[in-house]
């Protein structure tokens, strides 16, 4: 049984992510199923720390961008979902190429959600491993 609430529409995805930091560092929607929800993002100048490798603070965004994405799919219209609190470990080294970020619940609740997201190289190596906390709201009143 699918988790999600709202219309998932690759093109439609990906445009939510323009004019932002989803934009600015390439990563785009690439696979979706019933209870799951993946996105890329390159490993190169934009994504890189000093010494060439990519930045953690990449990963992270990269967690929260499809974990937070995930989230707000999985409420009706009435709610939206804001992150709370994030960690990371980071596992690998990464110097080019892709890297993509499977997010999956952990907890669907009425408040909260919880979600792993498990960051993989293009060999299917585990780069970072993060977890996802958010606050399910609902949307105040039209003035």
């Amino acid at each position: 049984m699918s988790i999600w609430k709202r219309e998932l529409d690759f093109s439609l995805l990906n445009n939510r992510g323009e004019d932002t930091l989803v934009q600015q560092l390439g990563m785009e929607v690439v696979a979706v199923d019933d209870g799951s929800l993946s996105m890329s993002m390159p490993v190169d100048h934009r994504t890189h720390q000093p010494l060439g490798l990519l930045h953690g603070g990449a990963s992270v965004a990269l967690a929260e961008s499809v974990g937070s994405l995930a989230a707000n799919l999985c409420v009706d219209y009435d709610h939206y979902c804001v992150g709370v609190e994030i960690n990371a470990n980071h596992l690998r080294a990464k110097r080019s190429g892709v890297v993509t970020g499977k997010a999956s619940p952990l907890h669907l609740g009425g408040t909260t959600q919880v979600w792993q997201i498990e960051i993989r190289d293009e060999k299917e190596r585990l780069v970072c491993m993060s977890r996802l906390t958010m606050a399910v709201r609902k949307h105040k009143g039209k003035v």
